[in-house]
């Protein structure tokens, strides 16, 4: 007995100094695992997103997601056939082709915009009020870009002209499409629907924002922002994952955020009121590329088709 307890006595002292060195590692895998944890959630995404609708790397033909239409329309004036009583959010991918999007993205209008502004910017936003509406494309001297116009770099010069670009195809039949697609989508007529303004390219970076309107990223109704909108949809220019990281489009549903992630040629569409409450997350890398094209059912607020002289 003496001697077994001797044993033990002996061994005791060995087990206990090996435990701090396990404790060590314990502790450092467990922090590997919680920063494994973390950073996949930053990458992964700012929001706390429950559902994504479609993701960058499938193919869709076409998928519609209805929801209660909210009391927005009822301030504004309605149109019978044409202002929405079936609300939802939709999308697809085979509406434009991948070599049509690749083309507007090669569009020379990123360089006027940054002609126009030569240095960068988290978001730079060239509007163009006929960009679906004629084959010859007009950049007009009427741009709505963010920047600090008060305090401008050293050497800024405005570049007050117009710059005609020829397209490869018809423009007017990307809108046409889009148009097409929304009217059949919430069951009214395309000749009800006008293209209003403002229409835009949009170019995300992750610049730091210089003034407020650079925040892209703060939640929105366009119905309440531009008044106009009735039906807003985008056309996406980039890849998400590939081109850039961040700037998904996110849908904030009570109590759910849901995301659409962009893929080039791309079509997502919605009834622009306040049961489409909605955001983009923060660009993290690279640059995003989007058209926003949006409809009214008022033709007060409709662009026609500008001189081309």
């Amino acid at each position: 007995m003496e001697r077994r307890s001797s044993h033990v006595k002996k061994t005791i002292p060995q087990t206990e100094s090996q435990r701090p060195w396990l404790k060590v590692v314990l502790l450092l895998l467990t922090s590997v695992c919680l920063g494994l944890v973390i950073l996949w959630r930053y990458t992964d995404s700012e929001d706390d997103i429950t559902e994504v609708l479609a993701h960058q790397s499938e193919t869709v033909q076409k998928r519609f997601f209805e929801v209660p239409c909210s009391e927005d329309y009822e301030n504004h004036k309605g149109f019978a056939g044409c202002t929405p009583t079936k609300c939802g959010r939709a999308l697809t991918d085979i509406l434009i082709t991948s070599v049509e999007a690749k083309t507007m993205q090669r569009l020379p209008s990123w360089t006027c915009t940054l002609e126009l502004f030569q240095w960068e910017l988290t978001l730079s936003i060239c509007t163009v009020t006929s960009v679906m509406q004629s084959k010859i494309f007009f950049l007009w001297r009427t741009f709505s870009c963010t920047g600090d116009l008060a305090n401008p770099p050293e050497n800024y010069q405005l570049k007050k002209r117009k710059a005609p670009i020829q397209v490869p195809y018809e423009a007017r039949d990307i809108r046409q499409r889009i148009q097409g697609e929304i009217a059949q989508s919430f069951g009214i007529s395309a000749s009800n629907l006008y293209l209003t303004k403002p229409t835009f390219f949009s170019r995300m970076n992750n610049t730091a924002a210089k003034t407020i309107h650079d925040e892209y990223w703060h939640p929105h109704v366009d119905k309440v922002t531009y008044g106009s909108f009735d039906y807003t949809s985008l056309l996406y220019l980039s890849d998400y994952a590939k081109d850039f990281g961040g700037g998904r489009f996110v849908f904030i549903d009570e109590g759910a955020n849901k995301t659409i992630e962009p893929r080039i040629g791309r079509v997502s569409f919605f009834t622009s009121g306040s049961e489409n409450l909605h955001r983009v997350e923060k660009v993290r890398w690279g640059t995003r590329y989007a058209i926003t094209i949006s409809f009214t059912c008022n033709p007060e607020h409709g662009i026609g088709d500008p001189s081309l002289t």
